[in-house]
């Protein structure tokens, strides 16, 4: 993006009108385009490279771009749809297949953005969200894709004020089970909503984990796996095997 935003004005050909540009300011790049009648505003923020580059640096353009697509997404007032729309591209794009197949520069620019129109059409994906795609395709930004679906996530959660609960289990929950979860987490937490994505993970045994609070950083684990844990480290037959071997 810096190289982009050092020229001024540059021409935009991704899936959008003629007439789109990106004019390069000092503290913002901003997209401005029409989608099937809806008029779409993305602002980019323009930050410097950190210091420290790599991995600090895919962050803060993922982060931009997550929170251009939520400050769209708040102005139409489709935050929660647009939050969905990021859960099917998430999902999309988690296939090697499709990542490569957007990461390759021998691929020409017209077939990918054909391919973007399917994936828009089938995943029923909003306007915005489907120009989105298009301008993150055209900046050669597809390698931060799954960062900025997971900033989106964090702004989204912000704005929103709900808090994300992840809920492994062997099996699938119970909508019952699940929402009593979730008041759990809303008392423990007093966010005004409360959001859950349930992960299947055979290694629990039985039961079932939450995690919750900034990047998961709070767990509450009821899975048979922890009470095995737990029993195998307060028994220690190491002497006795040994001397069974012998």
């Amino acid at each position: 993006m810096a190289a982009a935003l050092q020229q001024s004005p540059i021409v935009f050909r991704a899936k959008l009108p003629p007439a789109t540009r990106i004019a390069a300011r000092s503290t913002a790049v901003a997209f401005r385009s029409s989608f099937s009648g809806v008029k779409i505003a993305v602002a980019v923020a323009a930050r410097r490279k950190p210091r420290g580059g790599g991995a600090r640096m895919m962050d803060t353009a993922a982060g931009s771009y997550a929170s251009a697509l939520a400050d769209v997404a708040k102005s139409n007032g489709t935050l929660d749809e647009t939050s969905g729309d990021m859960e099917k591209v998430e999902q999309v794009f988690s296939d090697p297949q499709v990542l490569n197949f957007f990461l390759n520069p021998t691929i020409e620019a017209d077939k990918k953005r054909k391919v973007l129109d399917d994936i828009a059409a089938e995943s029923k994906l909003q306007p915005h969200t489907a120009n989105f795609l298009n301008i993150v395709v055209d900046m050669k930004r597809v390698e931060i894709i799954k960062e900025i679906v997971k900033e989106f996530e964090v702004v989204y959660n912000k704005l929103t004020n709900t808090e994300l609960a992840v809920v492994s289990s062997v099996v699938k929950l119970e909508s019952q089970h699940l929402a009593q979860i979730a008041q759990g987490v809303q008392r423990l937490t007093g966010a005004k909503n409360v959001r859950i994505k349930t992960v299947i993970d055979p290694s629990l045994v039985a039961g079932f984990t939450i995690r919750y609070g900034s990047s998961g950083s709070k767990l509450i684990d009821m899975s048979v796996k922890k009470q095995l844990d737990e029993i195998a480290s307060q028994l220690d037959f190491s002497d006795m095997v040994g001397s069974l071997a012998a």
